[in-house]
């Protein structure tokens, strides 16, 4: 039968997973960091997740899908309740700490690092001596910062995810020293970055962009945006990724 149901722009959609806990049925999961429909019958069509959605990815489509079965539903909600119990050991426990389906960004964790020493070692290094900063630029927030800043003529580019800079204990020194900074999070703020950082790139003599981003998927709505700004811009321009764990490990630097 030809229905509505929703569909999710995987381009658009960041992997906030709001979305997933917005939907009553159980339709959306989060499956490789992005949010995607389940089963058509799991669908109802009603959209209690369209306007949660931060980056407008999920539409109404009519098209060929099956009809709406609300007993594969709630034999999907009861199958998930189940595998909550037996994750945490019972239901009772399940209950008291469901197994989390949302952004992997937003899930709650406690890093502890490795090695006692490394620690003891890192605080007697910090007293011997004080670490300069390596900012050199203000505003850093993308959305703040003027397009046409005297500091970006024949600048180093640095674009950061907010959380870089808490995440990985050197980031000054590796990425910050001699760069000019420019940070922001998709998830937070409702706009396009690739929009501005068109306009920086285009109206300024930029020598090369840096990008360093989280682990998480959300965070790839930055490295996407600086992508496209590069790409929009005309310019052929010398850039690279760096990802960075949650607990402060360097994970991949791409050219």
């Amino acid at each position: 039968m030809v229905r509505r149901v929703i569909h999710i722009d995987q381009e658009k959609c960041n992997g906030c997973g709001i979305c997933a806990n917005a939907c009553h049925e159980g339709a959306i999961g989060i499956v490789d960091g992005k949010a995607q429909l389940l089963r058509d019958d799991y669908c109802d069509g009603l959209g209690d997740c369209l306007p949660t959605c931060p980056t407008g990815a999920i539409t109404f489509v009519e098209r060929e899908a099956a009809a709406y079965d609300e007993e594969a539903v709630r034999a999907h909600m009861e199958r998930r309740k189940q595998e909550q119990a037996a994750g945490h050991g019972n239901a009772h426990q399940a209950e008291a700490a469901p197994a989390f389906t949302g952004c992997p960004g937003s899930r709650a964790r406690q890093i502890v690092h490795e090695g006692e020493t490394d620690a003891v070692q890192n605080e007697m290094l910090a007293a011997s001596f004080h670490l300069q900063s390596q900012l050199t630029n203000w505003p850093v927030q993308i959305k703040l910062v003027p397009v046409r800043a005297p500091y970006f003529n024949n600048a180093r580019l640095l674009i950061a995810a907010d959380c870089t800079a808490y995440a990985y204990a050197n980031f000054h020194q590796e990425f910050l020293k001699g760069k000019v900074a420019l940070i922001g999070c998709p998830k937070l703020d409702d706009v396009d970055y690739s929009e501005k950082l068109t306009e920086i790139i285009k109206s300024n003599e930029i020598q090369s962009v840096t990008i360093v981003r989280m682990e998480v998927p959300c965070c790839g709505g930055l490295q996407n945006a600086a992508i496209r700004a590069l790409q929009n811009s005309g310019k052929f321009i010398p850039w690279q990724v760096v990802t960075i764990s949650v607990d402060g490990k360097l994970l991949d630097q791409a050219f």
